[in-house]
Protein backbone atom coordinates (compact mmCIF):
# COMPACT_ATOMS: atom_id res chain seq x y z
CA UNK A 1 0.00 0.00 0.00
CA UNK A 2 1.40 3.42 -0.94
CA UNK A 3 1.93 6.06 1.73
CA UNK A 4 -0.74 8.77 1.49
CA UNK A 5 0.06 12.36 0.66
CA UNK A 6 0.51 14.81 3.53
CA UNK A 7 -0.71 18.39 3.27
CA UNK A 8 1.78 21.08 4.29
CA UNK A 9 1.43 24.85 4.60
CA UNK A 10 3.65 27.92 4.65
CA UNK A 11 2.41 31.01 6.47
CA UNK A 12 3.51 34.38 5.09
CA UNK A 13 3.42 37.47 7.30
CA UNK A 14 4.42 41.13 7.40
CA UNK A 15 5.30 41.34 11.09
CA UNK A 16 5.68 44.61 12.99
CA UNK A 17 6.92 45.77 16.41
CA UNK A 18 3.82 44.70 18.42
CA UNK A 19 4.36 41.12 19.61
CA UNK A 20 0.76 40.52 20.67
CA UNK A 21 -0.56 41.75 17.33
CA UNK A 22 1.88 39.53 15.47
CA UNK A 23 0.86 36.49 17.51
CA UNK A 24 -2.80 37.22 16.82
CA UNK A 25 -2.11 37.42 13.08
CA UNK A 26 -0.06 34.22 13.19
CA UNK A 27 -2.90 32.50 15.02
CA UNK A 28 -5.38 33.58 12.37
CA UNK A 29 -3.20 32.22 9.58
CA UNK A 30 -2.45 28.95 11.40
CA UNK A 31 -6.21 28.43 11.74
CA UNK A 32 -6.60 29.10 8.01
CA UNK A 33 -3.92 26.53 7.17
CA UNK A 34 -5.48 23.96 9.49
CA UNK A 35 -8.91 24.53 7.94
CA UNK A 36 -7.34 23.82 4.54
CA UNK A 37 -6.28 20.40 5.83
CA UNK A 38 -2.61 21.04 6.58
CA UNK A 39 -0.94 18.61 8.97
CA UNK A 40 2.33 20.54 9.17
CA UNK A 41 2.39 24.36 9.22
CA UNK A 42 5.48 26.60 9.12
CA UNK A 43 5.62 30.24 10.26
CA UNK A 44 8.18 32.73 8.90
CA UNK A 45 11.42 33.87 10.49
CA UNK A 46 10.97 36.62 13.10
CA UNK A 47 7.21 36.05 13.10
CA UNK A 48 6.78 37.50 16.64
CA UNK A 49 8.68 40.73 15.96
CA UNK A 50 10.26 42.83 13.23
CA UNK A 51 11.36 46.21 14.54
CA UNK A 52 13.51 49.08 13.35
CA UNK A 53 15.43 48.55 16.60
CA UNK A 54 17.48 45.38 16.17
CA UNK A 55 17.98 45.10 19.95
CA UNK A 56 14.21 44.83 20.52
CA UNK A 57 14.35 41.06 20.04
CA UNK A 58 16.89 40.80 22.87
CA UNK A 59 14.38 42.34 25.26
CA UNK A 60 11.74 39.70 24.47
CA UNK A 61 14.04 36.67 24.42
CA UNK A 62 12.78 33.61 26.26
CA UNK A 63 14.38 30.90 28.33
CA UNK A 64 14.01 27.30 27.23
CA UNK A 65 10.52 26.01 27.98
CA UNK A 66 8.87 29.24 29.12
CA UNK A 67 7.50 32.52 27.82
CA UNK A 68 4.59 33.96 25.87
CA UNK A 69 5.86 32.99 22.41
CA UNK A 70 6.52 29.36 23.30
CA UNK A 71 3.17 29.11 25.06
CA UNK A 72 1.48 30.50 21.95
CA UNK A 73 3.13 27.91 19.69
CA UNK A 74 2.29 25.07 22.05
CA UNK A 75 -1.34 26.13 22.31
CA UNK A 76 -1.79 26.68 18.56
CA UNK A 77 -0.34 23.27 17.70
CA UNK A 78 -2.58 21.52 20.21
CA UNK A 79 -5.73 23.52 19.46
CA UNK A 80 -5.52 23.06 15.68
CA UNK A 81 -4.03 19.55 15.76
CA UNK A 82 -1.12 20.48 13.50
CA UNK A 83 2.63 20.03 13.67
CA UNK A 84 3.82 23.61 14.00
CA UNK A 85 7.25 24.78 12.87
CA UNK A 86 7.55 28.03 14.79
CA UNK A 87 9.41 30.17 12.26
CA UNK A 88 12.06 31.66 14.49
CA UNK A 89 11.89 32.89 18.06
CA UNK A 90 14.39 34.92 20.11
CA UNK A 91 15.77 32.53 22.71
CA UNK A 92 18.26 33.17 25.51
CA UNK A 93 21.93 33.19 24.51
CA UNK A 94 25.12 32.84 26.55
CA UNK A 95 25.47 36.63 26.76
CA UNK A 96 22.79 39.12 27.86
CA UNK A 97 23.02 41.29 24.74
CA UNK A 98 22.25 38.58 22.16
CA UNK A 99 19.68 35.92 21.29
CA UNK A 100 19.63 32.54 19.64
CA UNK A 101 17.45 32.73 16.52
CA UNK A 102 15.63 29.45 17.03
CA UNK A 103 13.08 27.33 15.21
CA UNK A 104 10.92 25.44 17.69
CA UNK A 105 8.75 22.55 16.52
CA UNK A 106 5.64 21.35 18.34
CA UNK A 107 3.65 18.23 17.47
CA UNK A 108 -0.13 18.08 17.19
CA UNK A 109 -0.48 17.54 20.93
CA UNK A 110 1.60 20.57 21.79
CA UNK A 111 4.80 18.74 22.72
CA UNK A 112 8.12 20.34 21.78
CA UNK A 113 9.86 17.82 19.51
CA UNK A 114 12.75 19.77 17.95
CA UNK A 115 14.78 22.96 18.18
CA UNK A 116 17.17 24.39 15.61
CA UNK A 117 19.36 27.43 16.30
CA UNK A 118 20.31 29.34 13.14
CA UNK A 119 23.92 28.55 12.25
CA UNK A 120 24.73 31.03 9.47
CA UNK A 121 24.28 34.71 10.35
CA UNK A 122 23.42 37.17 7.60
CA UNK A 123 25.71 40.04 6.72
CA UNK A 124 25.13 42.37 3.77
CA UNK A 125 26.14 45.85 2.68
CA UNK A 126 25.11 47.63 -0.51
CA UNK A 127 24.89 51.40 -0.51
CA UNK A 128 22.71 52.47 2.41
CA UNK A 129 21.38 48.94 2.93
CA UNK A 130 23.22 47.19 5.75
CA UNK A 131 22.61 44.10 7.90
CA UNK A 132 24.77 42.36 10.51
CA UNK A 133 22.94 39.64 12.42
CA UNK A 134 26.05 38.77 14.41
CA UNK A 135 25.63 42.04 16.37
CA UNK A 136 22.55 40.66 18.15
CA UNK A 137 22.49 36.92 17.41
CA UNK A 138 24.63 34.07 18.72
CA UNK A 139 25.00 31.28 16.13
CA UNK A 140 23.98 27.69 16.71
CA UNK A 141 26.13 24.64 16.06
CA UNK A 142 23.92 21.64 15.44
CA UNK A 143 22.26 20.28 12.29
CA UNK A 144 18.70 19.24 13.16
CA UNK A 145 16.05 17.05 11.58
CA UNK A 146 13.03 15.28 13.04
CA UNK A 147 10.50 12.62 12.11
CA UNK A 148 7.17 14.32 11.45
CA UNK A 149 3.81 13.46 9.90
CA UNK A 150 5.28 13.89 6.41
CA UNK A 151 8.48 11.91 6.92
CA UNK A 152 11.94 13.16 7.85
CA UNK A 153 12.11 16.96 8.07
CA UNK A 154 15.29 19.06 8.00
CA UNK A 155 15.34 22.49 9.65
CA UNK A 156 17.03 25.64 8.38
CA UNK A 157 16.53 29.42 8.57
CA UNK A 158 16.87 32.11 5.88
CA UNK A 159 20.60 32.75 5.21
CA UNK A 160 21.28 29.01 5.73
CA UNK A 161 19.83 28.63 2.22
CA UNK A 162 23.17 29.73 0.74
CA UNK A 163 25.14 26.88 2.34
CA UNK A 164 24.34 23.56 0.60
CA UNK A 165 26.67 21.63 2.90
CA UNK A 166 24.18 22.18 5.74
CA UNK A 167 21.45 20.37 3.83
CA UNK A 168 23.78 17.51 2.85
CA UNK A 169 24.62 17.10 6.54
CA UNK A 170 20.93 16.45 7.29
CA UNK A 171 21.15 13.10 5.50
CA UNK A 172 18.21 11.90 3.46
CA UNK A 173 15.13 14.00 4.19
CA UNK A 174 11.64 14.15 2.69
CA UNK A 175 11.10 17.82 3.45
CA UNK A 176 13.27 20.87 4.09
CA UNK A 177 11.59 23.72 5.97
CA UNK A 178 13.09 27.19 5.63
CA UNK A 179 11.47 30.12 7.47
CA UNK A 180 12.90 33.39 6.16
CA UNK A 181 12.88 37.18 6.16
CA UNK A 182 14.88 37.66 2.94
CA UNK A 183 15.70 41.20 1.97
CA UNK A 184 14.04 42.42 -1.21
CA UNK A 185 17.42 42.99 -2.86
CA UNK A 186 18.81 39.50 -2.29
CA UNK A 187 15.45 37.79 -2.64
CA UNK A 188 14.80 39.22 -6.06
CA UNK A 189 18.18 37.94 -7.20
CA UNK A 190 18.47 34.52 -5.57
CA UNK A 191 15.46 33.34 -3.52
CA UNK A 192 13.68 31.08 -5.99
CA UNK A 193 16.92 29.99 -7.64
CA UNK A 194 18.43 28.72 -4.39
CA UNK A 195 15.23 27.13 -3.07
CA UNK A 196 14.75 25.14 -6.25
CA UNK A 197 18.40 24.11 -6.20
CA UNK A 198 18.07 22.74 -2.67
CA UNK A 199 14.99 20.73 -3.72
CA UNK A 200 16.76 19.32 -6.79
CA UNK A 201 20.01 18.53 -4.97
CA UNK A 202 18.31 16.74 -2.12
CA UNK A 203 15.42 15.28 -4.15
CA UNK A 204 12.90 16.37 -1.55
CA UNK A 205 10.13 18.89 -1.02
CA UNK A 206 11.04 22.38 0.18
CA UNK A 207 8.62 24.49 2.25
CA UNK A 208 9.70 28.14 2.47
CA UNK A 209 7.66 30.44 4.74
CA UNK A 210 8.64 34.08 4.41
CA UNK A 211 8.08 37.58 5.61
CA UNK A 212 6.70 39.39 2.58
CA UNK A 213 5.99 43.08 2.30
CA UNK A 214 6.63 46.57 3.64
CA UNK A 215 7.00 46.53 7.44
CA UNK A 216 6.12 49.40 9.81
CA UNK A 217 9.87 50.00 10.31
CA UNK A 218 10.21 50.70 6.58
CA UNK A 219 12.05 47.46 5.91
CA UNK A 220 10.91 45.54 2.83
CA UNK A 221 11.09 41.76 2.76
CA UNK A 222 10.85 39.74 -0.41
CA UNK A 223 8.12 37.22 0.42
CA UNK A 224 7.27 34.69 -2.30
CA UNK A 225 6.58 31.87 0.15
CA UNK A 226 6.51 28.66 -1.81
CA UNK A 227 6.37 24.88 -1.87
CA UNK A 228 8.67 23.07 -4.30
CA UNK A 229 8.62 19.40 -5.29
CA UNK A 230 11.66 17.08 -5.59
CA UNK A 231 12.03 17.82 -9.32
CA UNK A 232 12.39 21.52 -8.58
CA UNK A 233 8.90 22.51 -9.70
CA UNK A 234 7.15 25.27 -7.76
CA UNK A 235 3.73 23.84 -6.93
CA UNK A 236 2.36 26.68 -4.79
CA UNK A 237 3.42 30.24 -3.99
CA UNK A 238 2.30 33.59 -2.59
CA UNK A 239 4.26 36.58 -3.95
CA UNK A 240 3.52 39.18 -1.27
CA UNK A 241 1.37 40.02 1.73
CA UNK A 242 -0.03 37.90 4.55
CA UNK A 243 -1.57 34.56 3.65
CA UNK A 244 -1.15 30.80 3.45
CA UNK A 245 0.41 28.55 0.82
CA UNK A 246 -0.83 24.94 0.80
CA UNK A 247 0.19 21.83 -1.17
CA UNK A 248 0.44 18.07 -0.77
CA UNK A 249 3.72 16.31 -0.08
CA UNK A 250 3.46 13.07 -2.05
CA UNK A 251 5.86 10.29 -0.96
CA UNK A 252 5.30 8.57 -4.31
CA UNK A 253 6.63 11.66 -6.08
CA UNK A 254 9.82 11.54 -3.99
CA UNK A 255 10.24 7.82 -4.67
CA UNK A 256 9.70 8.28 -8.41
CA UNK A 257 12.28 11.08 -8.70
CA UNK A 258 14.86 9.15 -6.71
CA UNK A 259 14.25 5.96 -8.68
CA UNK A 260 14.53 7.58 -12.10
CA UNK A 261 17.57 9.70 -11.19
CA UNK A 262 19.35 8.08 -8.21
CA UNK A 263 21.70 11.00 -7.64
CA UNK A 264 21.72 10.58 -3.87
CA UNK A 265 23.09 7.05 -4.31
CA UNK A 266 25.67 8.29 -6.83
CA UNK A 267 27.34 10.66 -4.37
CA UNK A 268 31.11 10.21 -4.04
CA UNK A 269 32.06 12.98 -1.62
CA UNK A 270 30.71 13.52 1.90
Amino acid sequence: MSTPACRIAAVQMVSGPDVEANLAEAGRLIAEAAAAGARLVALPEYFPLISGDETAKVRIREDEGGGMIQSFLREMASAHKVWLVGGSCPMAASTPDKVRNSTLVFDDEGRRVARYDKIHLFGFRKGEEYYDESATIEPGDDVVSFEGPCGQVGLSICYDLRFPELFRAMGTVDLIVLPAAFTYTTGKAHWELLLRARAVENQCYVLASAQGGRHPSGRRTFGDSMIIDPWGEVIARLPEGPGVVVADLDPARIADVRASLPALKHRKIG
